[in-house]
């Protein structure tokens, strides 16, 4: 072995709390509100799959723990079952998204709780990727040298926040008899229990450990609002009303349900887009290699999210098969940051692993958008020379490496929807923070924006069809099946801007207006570089522009055109455009894989379609950027 350090998992333990409970017995815990069941309960538990699940507090509503006492009976499970002596712990990392107290921080009450000695600590709060935080901060510390050892452990205990009291306290309640969607779908969603894990520098004597290979966590709240909260409301906008602390006192910010714990469930579907993308990113730097992957430990928070996930790895050639999968979410519940802890104890102790597994972690947290991963290699401590680990997979910021890599037409199929899957979503990302569309998913919309969006979209769709047939004419013999496919393309597509100037007038607005209009700024660059890439010999380069404007329409326009219609109250007529090609893009999308199914794609070919689906990305947006820059 060579002189580096290396960091192991000796230990797992969990603690949660009672019996478990089954489905029908949830709300004789968490209580009927108002007196009445509910009548959402069933639907969400359909979704999420969870069978029983466990409360830190009985039917009466008596509390039997604190979070911390959860933690701290964690670590103490964990420390019984490691080889090192508890009396030589150096460090504590503790993660909650709701500690028990305002201060101290969280890791002082599980210190003060547990049997451990004095020791240097730190207290990580977050949501579900807590956990991965206080893990990669151990990690970190042991394999500069800086300590030996650390215990990590994280903590939920979230059902004393879904007691009916906190809800019948609301203003929304009280006068209205109403449930905010946002609050009681987390009532069903989430359970209570705590996690913890021993890490040292050496692994166990005896038996297996867990060696860490490398941690890899970003956050992307740069991108969007927040999505799981409390102690504030969320206005129409979008954007954070006063926190708890700001109302006068804090029954009035329990009155104005500042205090219950929500979750946007309009952007959360985002979680499973970031993921998967960074996954797929992590493939492109050959930190993973889905194929060498022996167990998926995967925390998704609700069975709905599973079969998305699939959908966009087989897409991206990255799958890792099924029976690989490891949860135990239908019977543990989902316990937040300290799921990945609770699984992996199941799984480290089952006796299915073998030295020399490789085991994937993935932790998204939808609080604001974090997407974090953990690499182990299953290690023998009596043989663990003969675990080899793959010296340039160990730094999750390396760059993509080219050299070597397979250039089979499945691989290189695989690799391209990899990474225009990142074009898109950093695409997504600069269209949600274009002023029209801000104010449309913040629902301020207003008539004369509408007009102006269709006044500057018009221009740019009338060409859609032309650099279509240009490119169809500019394919050789070689390329000839390719040429019907766009020529099929070019006549679906070339009387859209009909329907555009139908809505335009639909709204109040002028035919010869919209039909004298010239191309704005950021649509005259979008214009000229597809005529340029559409006359070039063999464009197949543009088939990463129709995945980025088809895209668009299949996975944007219904979208768009429903909010806008609601907004505005508009008849469906009236925004005929966007709704179409809602419902009718997916076709587009099928040809295009269909195409990239063959056996035309190189690696050349692969980096050219990527660079123009980018290029082609960067000026769409730039067009509804400029809105009205003539």
């Amino acid at each position: 072995m060579s002189g580096k350090k290396s960091v192991y998992i000796n230990a797992l333990g969990k603690f949660l709390p009672g019996d478990p409970i089954p489905n029908e017995r949830a709300e004789d815990y968490l209580g009927l509100i108002g007196g009445k069941p509910s009548r959402l309960k069933s639907r969400i538990f359909k979704q999420n799959g969870i069978q029983t699940r466990h409360y830190a507090l009985e039917p009466c509503g008596k509390i039997n723990y604190r979070n911390y006492e959860l933690a701290a009976g964690a670590v103490g499970d964990a420390l019984g079952r490691a080889e090192l002596d508890s009396n030589r712990i150096e460090f504590l990392a503790a993660a909650t998204s709701q500690s028990d107290l305002l201060a101290p921080g969280f890791a002082s009450l599980v210190h003060g709780a547990g049997d451990l000695p004095a020791c240097t600590i730190a207290s990580f709060q977050s949501v579900c990727a807590g956990s991965m935080m206080a893990l990669e901060t151990a990690y970190a510390g042991i394999l500069s040298g800086l300590r030996s050892n650390s215990v990590v452990c994280a903590s939920e205990f979230t059902s004393r926040f879904f007691r009916p009291g906190i809800f019948e306290e609301t203003a929304d309640f009280k006068d209205k008899g109403r449930l905010p969607f946002d609050a009681e779908f987390l009532r069903w969603m989430l359970s209570d229990g705590a996690g913890a894990a021993i890490l040292e520098d050496r692994p166990n004597a005896k038996g297996l450990s867990l060696k860490i290979e490398w941690i890899d966590l970003i956050s992307y709240a740069d991108r969007f609002d927040v999505c799981m909260y409390s102690g504030a409301n969320k206005r129409s906008d979008g954007t954070l009303g006063q926190s708890w602390y700001d109302y006068p006192n804090f029954a009035a910010a329990a009155r104005d349900g500042a205090m219950l714990l929500k979750q946007d469930v309009r952007i959360l579907d985002n979680i499973v887009k970031l993921g998967v993308n960074r996954y797929f990113e992590l493939i492109e730097r050959d930190l993973i290699k889905p194929d060498e992957i022996d167990w998926f430990v995967c925390h998704y928070s609700s069975h709905v999210f599973r079969s998305k996930i699939i959908e966009l790895l087989e897409k991206g050639k990255a799958m890792i098969p099924e029976n690989r999968w490891f949860t135990n979410l239908y019977t543990k519940g989902n316990t937040g940051a300290a799921s990945i802890f609770i699984m992996l104890e199941e799984l480290f102790y089952s006796g299915r692993l073998r030295p020399g597994q490789k085991i994937l972690c993935m932790v998204p947290e939808s609080g604001r958008f974090v997407v974090s991963f953990m690499y182990l290699t299953v290690a023998d401590g009596e043989d663990e020379s003969d675990i080899q680990t793959d010296a340039g997979r160990t730094d999750p910021t390396s760059e993509p490496n080219d050299i070597g890599r397979d250039e089979k037409p499945e691989v290189l199929r695989g690799e391209l929807w990899r990474r225009l899957t990142g074009v898109w979503i950093d695409f997504e990302s600069r269209l949600n923070r274009v002023p029209v569309i801000e104010r449309m998913n913040r629902g301020l919309l207003r008539i004369e924006d509408y007009r102006l969006l269709l006044l500057n979209l018009r221009q740019q769709v009338i060409e859609g069809a032309r650099w279509i047939s240009r490119a169809a004419s500019n394919l050789t013999a070689e390329n000839f099946p390719l040429r019907s496919v766009f020529i099929s393309h070019a006549q679906e597509e070339h009387r859209d801007f009909q329907m555009i100037e139908r809505d335009f007038v639909s709204v109040g607005g002028a035919l010869k207006e919209i039909q004298n209009a010239p191309k704005n700024v950021g649509s005259e660059a979008l214009s000229a570089w597809m005529f340029d890439r559409a006359g070039r010999e063999n464009p197949l380069d543009l088939l990463g522009a129709m995945f980025i404007i088809e895209g668009l329409g299949n996975r944007l326009a219904g979208i768009w055109g429903n909010r806008i219609r609601e907004q505005l109250e508009l008849q469906p007529e009236q925004v005929s455009f966007l709704l179409y090609h809602g419902a009718n893009d997916e076709n587009h999308l099928e040809k295009l894989e269909e195409i990239l199914a063959g056996d035309l794609l190189t690696r050349k070919m692969v980096e050219q379609i990527v660079k123009t689906a980018k290029v082609t990305a960067r000026l769409y947006a730039l067009q509804l950027e400029e809105l009205g820059n003539f």
